[in-house]
């Protein structure tokens, strides 16, 4: 599956410093609003500690994990939704991903500026926000105007129900808030999808913090999360200087051993990336082998044949069945032998719904 995220926010927030530690690629980071003039792309595994133990187990002669496109895209300003600054090039960036990673300016230094002259991520987040929202409201003004004609005839039901899912949106936007949060369930989305609305896309807040709040927070991201409260979105700190310190360095022990002293677990790059996953609604399962231990993409609640299929159309079409592993029993026991004899061995046919870590094996016939 081929998926993007957009890394997004006001010039000077940190972005491309946080593109760099993602991507370990050289995008430009400086101390001036629009360093990112194109947007640079980089494809970033998705850590999964659950990969290496298989590899572990199985010794395959390749490891090959899952993957999320990253796009750092240019700095924002007011006046965006009207092709202000970098606007229209900026919005188009955006609408080509599948979620969004709003990066929120949380530190305080003066030597570092500020594109409107002082540290107020609420006020930042708000003037993203509303650009969005109103090319959002453009487009939908113009999806309704194409569309009332028919609904009012009322001899085209699906005009009429896109017509009124349509006035509800609109309504919503006009109240300043985004597609996303509006009252309407995941089928009437669907109805309109074809819009690719920008206030859509789900959304994680990455707090830029000083080295100081990476542990606790501070002042900055407890007004964020009370921003955001009503909107179901995931908030994440991080400290993209101190992430680029970490990723500059050359060995696994010495990332290891700078942690340890900041007394974090992993860096925070390794839980954005999870986070970004999972508000994707993704979810991993992994086929086994001598020849390859690889990691794959799937949405979650997808069946089995759906899972085969992105390995291969083939395998979706000509589906028999799926032979399946838990993680846990297959770590437990060691090998697919092993699983077999002791009944962990599943045979799994096209209702089944493929789990988070299941080992698969697929029977088909084109």
């Amino acid at each position: 599956m081929a998926l993007k995220c957009g890394i997004v926010g006001l010039p000077n927030v940190g972005k491309s410093t946080l593109f760099n530690c993602l991507t370990n690629a050289k995008a430009q980071a400086a101390n001036f609003p629009f360093c990112t003039i194109e947007p640079n792309v980089g494809v970033i595994t998705v850590p999964d500690e659950r990969l290496t133990k298989l590899a572990e187990l199985v010794k395959p002669e390749r490891i090959v994990p899952t993957t999320v496109e990253i796009v750092d895209i240019a700095g924002l300003v007011k006046g965006a939704s009207k092709g202000e600054g970098l606007g229209n090039q900026f919005l188009a960036n955006i609408r080509e991903t599948n979620a969004i990673l709003h990066v929120l300016r949380c530190f305080d230094d003066p030597n570092v500026v500020h594109v409107d002259g002082s540290v107020n991520p609420v006020r930042d987040k708000e003037i993203i926000d509303t650009e969005l929202q109103l090319k959002d409201h453009e487009s939908v003004t113009k999806s309704i105007q194409r569309v009332e004609k028919q609904a009012k005839t009322g001899g085209d039901k699906d005009a009429k129900k896109r017509f009124e899912i349509l006035s509800i949106v609109k309504e919503h936007l006009e109240k300043g808030q985004s597609v996303r949060s509006a009252p309407i369930n995941n089928d009437d989305r669907a109805l309109i999808s074809d819009l690719n609305l920008l206030t859509d896309k789900p959304v994680l807040y990455v707090c830029n913090v000083d080295e100081a709040s990476v542990k606790t927070g501070n002042q900055h991201v407890d007004a964020v999360r009370e921003a955001v409260k009503d909107e179901n979105a995931q908030i994440i700190i991080i400290t993209a200087a101190m992430e680029a310190e970490i990723a500059a360095l050359e060995s696994y022990e010495e990332r290891q051993m700078f942690l340890q002293d900041l007394g974090l677990d992993e860096p925070g790059v390794n839980k954005l990336i999870k986070a970004a996953y999972q508000l994707l609604n993704l979810q991993t399962y992994f086929t086994a082998g001598v020849k390859e231990v690889r990691a794959w993409t799937i949405e979650k609640g997808w069946t089995a044949p759906q899972a085969a299929g992105v390995i291969h159309t083939d395998f979706e079409k000509g589906f028999i069945r799926a032979e399946v592993i838990s993680y846990n029993d297959f770590i437990k026991f060691g090998s697919e032998a092993a699983c077999r004899d002791n009944g962990k061995l599943r045979v799994e046919g096209k209702e089944y719904i493929v789990q988070d870590g299941d080992i698969m094996h697929f029977r088909f016939n084109v």
